[in-house]
């Protein structure tokens, strides 16, 4: 039987000189993240001027990163803000044709509570587009026992004649080739949909959207006019996926302050990311054609990164010819947090490290891309590799270098190197180019301020301080939970077998 390279998950999934190669790719992030570290470390031992001078170079590097970035920042912040205050509703509907688009919501569930899920239906209700134009699948894992599904099935009583379709599946549990996760109830529930609702009342392929949303988000009111608007304007709208901006509102106040400081980084990284297009690939919540759905044979049921794999599986699908449109809209959801903070603490690492997982996603595109080499658009997929090359490396690298491996040359670097001008005057560059680089995080306390949902009653004036003093504390959040789960889901990449990830629901607490 001929292998579908589109649908490998992992080099397991291949023979002979495919799974070699591919073996050897699922290597390369640890490889160069880890070689990085190993290398810097021992050279500051044996070479430590040499690391010292680096070091001098790099932190420039990053200051000069996050001045960029931060420019990056503010047009995005902008862009959103001026998004947000745009009547969508009369835009689309100057637009011939916008009657015929419907949207096909799927909302994954495995064991969340029913104010979770009936707060994201009626988020949908209340966004404003017509909720005949809306089919809606509830989706709950059969392994998430007999109470989820009842629970299911009392919000179905409650919610199943609010939408111009609804739905409601059990994905099986146990069926042979599927990995527990999202990516295969996903599958499961957009197959039933098409069968139960779509082929039924033939509806047109081309004129249906996909969201598929975590189920804790919460959408803005005017969402689904903006993504109609956006279907109906870009350019090659079928070969195009639609990303919005995730904030994490639902519980921000309540969440522990190293929880809010992580959730606003990952915002702010994906507002950066939505004005340097060429990077930008689906994540989380996100909205996508059906009919491209359709030409892929839907997700892919054996592997963790679904909400990124889809891009790329559509990227190479189509040979170059696809990419993600922003949205510059937000769609609010749950920051990281359970019933006290050291199960929080864990699971942040936890959420973050799966997160890291998506470097399976770079073997899988250098593999589809050679052998795709003669009809793929070259420059645009050799470019996409390098970002990922490029981003997965500096995850895992960029903030130990910065704050552990630029401190070595002057503890291991013997008194040689002590007596030198170099060690003396590297304290004072480093935390020179470190302060300048410290308007990065003054302006992502401002914008978070902008950003912050209302001050609820319960809460006084001095949490809100806590919100702008947190942000202290990001250079230490960053390594925690940035470099370290994404270097260990490296790692583990590498290693293969027991050591790989498998999908982890992050628990839901309000």
């Amino acid at each position: 039987m001929a292998v579908d390279y589109l649908k490998v998950a992992q080099a397991s999934d291949l023979q002979g000189r495919d799974r070699f190669l591919y073996r050897a790719l699922e290597t390369l992030p640890a490889a160069l993240s880890g070689g990085t570290l190993v290398a810097l470390t021992l050279l500051s031992w044996l070479k430590p001027a040499g690391v010292a001078y680096f070091i001098i170079v790099f932190d420039v590097y990053w200051l000069l990163l996050v001045l960029f970035l931060i420019l990056h920042l503010i047009s995005a912040y902008r862009t959103l803000t001026k998004n947000k205050t745009i009547n969508w509703q009369a835009k689309c509907q100057a637009i011939s044709g916008w009657q015929e688009v419907r949207h096909l919501v799927i909302l994954p569930v495995y064991n969340e509570s029913k104010d979770i899920i009936t707060a994201s239906l009626r988020a949908l209700i209340d966004d404003g587009y017509p909720v005949d134009k809306l089919m809606v699948v509830l989706a709950v894992e059969e392994r998430a026992g007999e109470e989820q599904l009842h629970s299911c099935r009392r919000i179905e009583s409650e919610f199943k004649d609010k939408f111009g379709y609804w739905l409601l599946t059990a994905h099986p549990d146990g069926i042979a080739g599927e990995l527990k996760g999202k990516g295969a109830n996903q599958a499961w529930a957009a197959r039933a949909a098409q069968r139960e609702i779509i082929d039924k009342a033939s509806i047109d392929y081309a004129k249906i959207l996909v969201s598929v949303f975590d189920i804790d988000t919460v959408v803005g009111g005017g969402y689904f006019w903006r993504l109609t608007h956006a279907f109906l304007t870009v350019p090659d709208p079928h070969h195009s996926s639609y990303q919005p901006i995730p904030v994490y509102h639902n519980n921000l106040w309540e969440a522990p302050w190293f929880a809010r400081v992580s959730a606003y980084s990952n915002t702010f990284w994906q507002m950066m990311q939505q004005v340097r297009e060429e990077k930008l690939a689906t994540y989380s919540s996100h909205s996508m054609t059906w009919q491209a759905l359709v030409d892929i044979d839907f997700w892919a049921t054996n592997m963790v990164s679904e909400d990124s794999r889809i891009f790329w599986h559509c990227f190479c699908h189509y040979r170059g010819r696809y990419r993600v449109e922003p949205l510059y809209f937000p769609v609010s959801m749950d920051a990281c947090m359970d019933k006290n903070k050291w199960k929080t603490i864990g699971n942040l690492y936890k959420q973050q490290r799966r997160w890291g997982w998506g470097a399976e996603n770079l073997p899988y595109l250098i593999f589809n891309v050679s052998k795709r080499w003669q009809t793929i658009d070259k420059k645009n997929a050799l470019g996409r590799i390098l970002v990922q090359l490029y981003g997965f490396h500096a995850w895992a690298t960029n903030a130990i270098i910065i704050g552990v491996i630029g401190w070595l040359p002057l503890f291991v670097g013997g008194e040689n190197f002590n007596a030198t001008v170099l060690s003396g005057n590297l304290p004072f560059i480093t935390r020179t180019l470190m302060t300048l680089a410290m308007a990065g995080l003054v302006l992502s306390a401002v914008i978070s301020m902008f950003l912050l949902p209302r001050r609820p009653a319960r809460y006084g004036i001095g949490k809100t301080a806590v919100m702008v003093m947190q942000w202290i504390f990001l250079p230490i959040i960053i390594i925690i939970f940035g470099a370290l789960p994404a270097l260990e889901a490296q790692v583990r990449l590498a290693l293969g077998g027991k050591w790989r990830l498998g999908f982890w629901v992050t628990p839901k607490e309000r």
